[in-house]
């Protein structure tokens, strides 16, 4: 058996970032960008109110004559001299010569006269929103390797941007191995199961940036797995699920031998300790175990890195954060151990992780209640209750607050 760390990074040799491609902006969410992007105009391109109120230049006047309005998509671009005003609205056009807003109610409306409220005075810049305030034709606001969530996706559009170069989402070839497994929806034979693990791996991929094609479920026979892989349409990455291990059942080896050149296939973790790692026909293949959360827990170490290789990522795929253990656990062994763990958060940031009654790797019902994996290194002392260890998020960390990222 191999470390996880020497798994994890024998895995992502000659995986490289595949090409670019357009995609709409709308379609942009989640992808990655390919190249850096610079903005084609200036926002705001010019000076605009950032509150409703009246344009005026510097004066200790206390009455101001209203000469017209300025709005949003309609501006007020005669000069405003000294003694006038323009009535102004949030994000109108600041009329030439004027230098300050005063707001609406700080004034006394008077016909078409305003007067300044006792308190009130004219400050120079006072509300106004400069030109290029936000960013300027040119500028480069957004990097190679961003993921681009909600928030690029809005500045991307404000740079006036409708098409975004971004990585090609890496196409995974999912195939699950097994007679006992039936599809979900289908009533299980005598000795079957209903497969799970298709269905999680493929929404997690989609989550990761990927694209899952799911290639069924082969029977216990060399033929039909081979035949399942050998029809998937141009894959980045084979998956199967299932076989890996060393059973008279445990197919996946000898079925594509020897096409599949194997790199490794036994790793010093728990849960998920047979995992395949090689080529099939020159594409790389993971072979994960068949137990549900071995399954997931391989995908999360092994398939999420791969990906985020592929669409060149620069975010951690695997941050891990600080938290307090919530109970007593007993020393480990050789094996690095992921349990899975609730992991909640106190008043002021920090995070307690407690491990889940269950570990079972058949029990999918301890994964779904998790949020973290606390992770153990081979031969990690017993903990005590209130100690600190590390935690791999499952899912957006979002609750981790950055004074406890590693």
């Amino acid at each position: 058996m191999i470390p996880v760390a020497e798994a994890q990074a024998r895995v992502l040799q000659g995986i490289l970032r595949l090409e670019a491609e357009n995609v709409a902006l709308e379609a942009c969410h989640g992808r990655v960008l390919a190249g850096p992007l610079a903005a084609r105009v200036t926002h705001p391109p010019a000076d605009v109110s950032a509150m409703d109120g009246y344009a005026v230049r510097q004066s200790v006047r206390q009455r101001f004559r209203v000469i017209g309005e300025s709005a949003a998509g309609a501006g007020f671009h005669a000069a405003c001299g000294e003694g006038e005003a323009v009535r102004i609205f949030t994000g109108a056009p600041v009329p030439p010569l004027a230098d300050c807003i005063i707001l609406q109610e700080n004034v006394t409306r008077e016909g078409s006269e305003i007067v300044l409220n006792a308190g009130a005075a004219c400050v120079p810049g006072k509300h106004i929103r400069r030109a290029g305030h936000d960013f300027r034709a040119g500028e480069e606001l957004l990097q190679a390797g961003t993921r681009l969530t909600a928030r690029e996706v809005a500045l991307a559009a404000a740079m006036n941007h409708a098409v975004l170069p971004c990585v090609r989402r890496p196409r995974i070839a999912i195939l699950a191995t097994g007679d006992e497994l039936v599809a979900p929806g289908n009533a299980p034979g005598v000795d079957q199961i209903v497969s799970s693990s298709p269905a999680g791996l493929g929404a997690e991929i989609a989550a990761w940036g990927g694209m899952a094609i799911q290639l069924g479920i082969a029977a216990d026979r060399a033929e039909d797995i081979r035949g399942r892989l050998e029809r998937a349409e141009a894959p980045d990455l084979f998956v199967t699920i299932g076989g890996a291990s060393v059973g008279d059942h445990d197919l996946v080896q000898s079925a594509l031998a020897p096409e599949l050149k194997v790199d490794f296939w036994k790793i010093a973790m728990r849960p998920g300790k047979p995992l395949i790692s090689g080529t099939y026909r020159g594409v790389p293949l993971l072979g994960l175990p068949g137990n549900p959360v071995s399954a997931f827990v391989c995908a999360l170490l092994f398939i999420k890195p791969v990906i985020h290789r592929f669409t060149g990522a620069t975010d951690d795929p695997l941050r891990l954060v600080v938290a307090e253990l919530g109970a007593d656990m007993g020393p480990n062994d050789m094996r690095q151990d992921y349990c899975r763990a609730r992991v909640d958060m106190f008043e002021d940031g920090r995070l307690r992780a407690t491990p889940l009654p269950v570990q079972d790797s058949g029990m999918l019902k301890f994964l779904a209640a998790s949020q973290g994996l606390i992770v153990r290194p081979p031969h990690d002392p017993a903990r005590l209750r209130g100690d600190r260890v590390r935690v791999l998020p499952l899912g957006d960390p979002v609750f981790a607050p950055k004074s406890a990222t590693k």
